[in-house]
């Protein structure tokens, strides 16, 4: 697994510098889409913990319980470096259904998952697509905090 060592935001920033332009641009563009989720560094998740043990960059924050009845800190929306591309993943549905997957195609991804895709260069981003999720998800989540909840807990 492809391991970021960062202890916060500006390490994390820094710790590839020939990706750090396109973290700077994305975060740009949240902040003009979503400017109420504020970013954070999320350090990941112990071993033995609830969550994702990636490092990343955060955007807006939320609670989720697992079946043990462990909680974790999430994002709504997370930005993270990979071996050999740039990963957001989105902890919103709509509809029930995992959001990016109705923008399929339309994000200029690298790759699609099931809530989450992937770009090498922010240049190969429909820039516009990417600006309407993002402002989509946090208007989600701003009327239903508990959407990414549901959805995380599977219903």
């Amino acid at each position: 697994m492809y391991r970021v060592e960062a202890d916060s935001l500006a390490a994390y920033l820094d710790f590839d510098a020939a990706r750090k332009p396109h973290l700077v641009r994305m975060h740009g563009l949240m902040r003009k889409a979503a400017p109420d989720l504020t970013r954070h560094f999320h350090k990941g998740t112990p071993a033995g913990e609830a969550g994702m043990r990636t490092k990343m960059i955060g955007y807006g924050k939320l609670r989720y319980a697992i079946k043990s009845g462990k909680t974790a800190e999430w994002s709504v929306i997370g930005l993270a470096l990979q071996k050999n591309d740039i990963s957001v993943y989105v902890s919103v549905t709509k509809a029930g259904t995992p959001i990016v997957r109705t923008c399929a195609g339309r994000l200029g991804e690298l790759r699609i998952g099931g809530n989450n895709f992937s770009f090498e260069e922010f240049d190969d981003l429909q820039v516009a697509a990417v600006s309407s999720l993002f402002a989509e998800v946090a208007d989600i989540f701003a009327t239903d905090p508990q959407n990414p909840v549901r959805y995380m807990q599977g219903g």
